[in-house]
Formats: C-alpha cells, structure tokens, sequence
C-alpha cells in the first residue's frame, strides 16, 4: 500500500513539473487527480472574456468572412486555436468554431 502512494505520489508530481510550463504559456493545461488508488486526468480550458459590447464574431479569421452574430462584454470564449492576432473557440452557451479578433478578448 505505501508503495502505490509513494508510485502515486512521484507521478502527481513529475505531472506538475510538465503542467506548471503549459499553464504559464496560457495554454490547456492537464493535471493529474487522485482516484481510488489510480490517477486520471482532467483537462482545463482557457476561458477568453469579450472586453466590449457589439462584437462581431466570424466564420473564419478575417474580415472577409461572413459576420455569424455578435457578443457583448463579459460573453466568455472557450479558447481553441489562433491564426495571427484572429482567435477561435466555443461560445459558452452558443456557437461553436466561431472566431473573434483578439483586441476583444481578455484571455
């Protein structure tokens, strides 16, 4: 039994060290839980917040794609990808795969 905690224990912790730079980076980040003895992992999300009201949220990372509706100040984004300055994500309670410029965003 000490062996699997000491086991479970060293895993948690080589996961933290690989964890730690990812987060910082402003990136999904994985982290290791403790479960019956076992580990598993669960995955966090990086959450953008519109920053104004009226924004335009788009087919795709440009101006030259169609506008699919728009966003007000603290409508959250689940972020994605990115193409240049062009961010893409779900939209909590709404689309998905839509893309917002990324001076709109707090992420």
């Amino acid at each position: 039994m000490q062996k699997r905690m000491l086991a479970a224990a060293a895993l948690i912790s080589g996961v933290a060290l690989i964890a730690g730079p990812l987060a910082q980076a402003g990136q999904a980040t994985e982290t290791v839980a403790p479960a019956s003895g076992s580990a598993h992992v669960v995955r966090q999300d990086l959450i953008c917040t519109v920053n104004d009201d009226g924004v335009n949220f788009r087919g795709g990372p440009g101006t030259n794609y169609p506008v699919l509706g728009k966003v007000n100040r603290g409508d959250q984004l689940i972020y994605r990808d990115s193409d240049g300055r062009w961010v893409m994500g779900d939209l909590v309670g709404g689309p998905t795969g839509v893309w917002i410029f990324d001076s709109y965003l707090d992420c």
